[in-house]
């Protein structure tokens, strides 16, 4: 017998037990905060075939509403877990519940700034410091190289609705004439802006779109002061008119001549004075201070020369005015997350929520528990996780957790990881697994068949309980998936189509539960790859 055979038995028109991954789970898809039909959520259905039914719960973890808290009230909540335990499904939860939310209230929206795609940020920043081949790049790393790093995300967000082309980051919700309505704004609001993208648009290699938003937002030029500018076109026609003047036609005579000669050449001297100035002394600052923000924004994959194409597009003014963030101090970096804030408020949004994960993926990382931490423990700072309107959730591996117990005392005062709604560990029960394995078969059905449980396909002498017990040693989801998925292979393996026995036998499920809860105990020892 193969499966297919047996879910044809059953009335199930694809297998609940697949997939292992909630990014690419389309029965997830179908089973979130808001269950969609098997149309939208990227599955095909047969040309003909009978409506799924939508699922009888939502397949979220008990812990789900204590982690999203109130969505109109962003707050922070650590939460730790083991790889399959279900953080990934949690993040992508808490985006439909933000969507929902902002479809809702949209004058009550929520900015969601996914942090969860470190890999290039990683990057630039190992590129950005100098450290042995073999040794952990990430010790020298500060919370305010994460608050440039999500600033980024979440500039890139708005200015992939306001400006053509840029990468592929997802867009903000920004209203229906988005551009219409960035002009209206106060000009103190658009000056922000155009700030925050001359320091934090990574899109920007050249300064281009600097020139564009500026243009968009319709602020005035930047670079040269007008009045400069036309000193130094016509600032030397004095000088020259005078010494002509004197020379040719005024007929000057001795001191006379000479007088002139000097207001003549000071004249001359204040207009070179102005050329080297603009042409020199400027430029030069204007590169110091570009190397200085390429320097410091370590998280913020740009190039030098795109920084310095936005400097010279930007009033003189804002070089000196200390809004810049060149050195390590996180005051700069609040005040730009403030303008972001400001700049998004007029489009209904009240608050942001940072979402960070899969922290052990990046190249750089690889699960490395030491790098883990030098990368996240900057981030444990209480005045951050504790900002207004701001919402930071931060979804760990449990690796973390264990370095975590090992800090000392003034480490825990400074983090206060006592007011950060913390979840020392994801867990699941058997009882809540076996619910999760029970939705995911019903919303593989048709909508029109008779309803069954998960113990329906085992035989008489298997129990509920049996069941319950055998899914509570696989501890999550994805191993409970994988348990399941397996169960259902061996089944079919051991009989034929003739037989037509379409009940899993006792003795087929405690072989692979012994089997499954070997490897899982092995996993989690570390002496199994999966």
């Amino acid at each position: 017998m193969n499966l297919s055979q047996f879910f044809e038995h059953w009335s199930i028109v694809e297998n609940p037990f697949r997939d292992e991954e909630a990014r690419h789970d389309a029965i997830f898809a179908r089973m979130g905060i808001s269950p969609i039909p098997r149309a939208e959520s990227g599955a095909e259905a047969a040309p003909g075939a009978l409506p799924l039914a939508m699922p009888r719960m939502q397949s979220m973890h008990p812990d789900f509403e204590k982690i999203l808290g109130d969505v109109g009230q962003p707050s922070t909540s650590i939460v730790f877990g083991e790889k399959g335990s279900g953080k990934t499904a949690i993040r992508l939860q808490l985006a439909a519940k933000i969507e929902r939310h902002n479809a809702a209230s949209p004058d009550r929206k929520v900015f969601l700034i996914p942090y969860d795609d470190l890999n290039a940020a990683l990057d630039h920043y190992n590129s950005s410091v100098s450290s042995k081949k073999d040794a952990n790049p990430f010790t020298e790393m500060r919370l305010v190289d994460h608050i440039d790093a999500i600033l980024s995300n979440g500039v890139s967000r708005v200015l992939g609705t306001l400006l053509p082309g840029g990468n592929d980051a997802p867009t903000a919700d920004l209203g229906e004439h988005p551009t219409k309505a960035a002009r209206k704004l106060p000009q103190s609001v658009r000056k922000d802006m155009l700030l925050l993208q001359a320091v934090y648009d990574s899109a920007d290699t050249s300064g281009q779109r600097t020139a564009q938003l500026r243009h968009m937002l319709k602020l005035p030029a930047g670079g040269i002061n007008p009045l400069i500018a036309i000193l130094l076109w016509i600032g030397w026609v004095p000088s020259i008119a005078l010494f002509l003047w004197a020379r040719m036609f005024a007929e000057f005579e001795g001191m006379w001549v000479m007088g002139t000669d000097i207001v003549s050449g000071l004249l001359f001297l204040a207009w070179a004075g102005i050329m080297i100035k603009a042409f020199l002394l400027d430029r030069l600052v204007v590169n110091r201070v570009a190397g200085k923000l390429s320097k410091q924004l370590r998280m913020v994959n740009r190039p030098t020369n795109g920084y310095l194409g936005s400097l010279r597009r930007m009033p003189r003014s804002v070089l000196g005015s200390g809004e810049l963030p060149l050195d390590d101090s996180d005051e700069q970096r609040y005040a730009m997350l403030g303008r972001l804030r400001r700049f998004i408020e007029h489009f209904g949004y009240t608050g942001i929520l940072v979402v960070i994960d899969r922290v052990d993926e990046p190249t750089l990382i690889n699960g490395d528990p030491d790098r883990m931490r030098s990368v996240i423990w900057p981030l444990l700072n209480n005045k951050f996780l504790q900002l207004e309107h701001v919402g930071i959730k931060m979804l760990l591996p449990i690796e973390l957790r264990h370095a975590l117990f090992k800090e000392s005392s003034a480490f825990f005062q400074e983090a206060r990881l006592d007011k950060q709604n913390m979840i020392e560990r994801l867990s699941w029960t058997g009882a809540m697994l076996y619910d999760l394995c029970n939705a995911r078969l019903g919303v593989c059905r048709p909508a029109n068949a008779e309803p069954i449980s998960l113990i329906d396909i085992f035989d008489e002498d298997v129990t509920r309980n049996d069941l319950v017990e055998a899914l509570n040693n696989m501890q999550q989801p994805r191993d409970a998936f994988k348990f399941m998925y397996r169960v259902l292979s061996e089944h079919c393996a051991s009989v034929t189509a003739e037989d037509g026995r379409w009940r899993v036998a006792r003795h087929t499920l405690d072989r692979v539960r012994r089997d499954e809860a070997e490897r899982v105990m092995q996993l989690q020892r570390g002496i199994r790859p999966a």
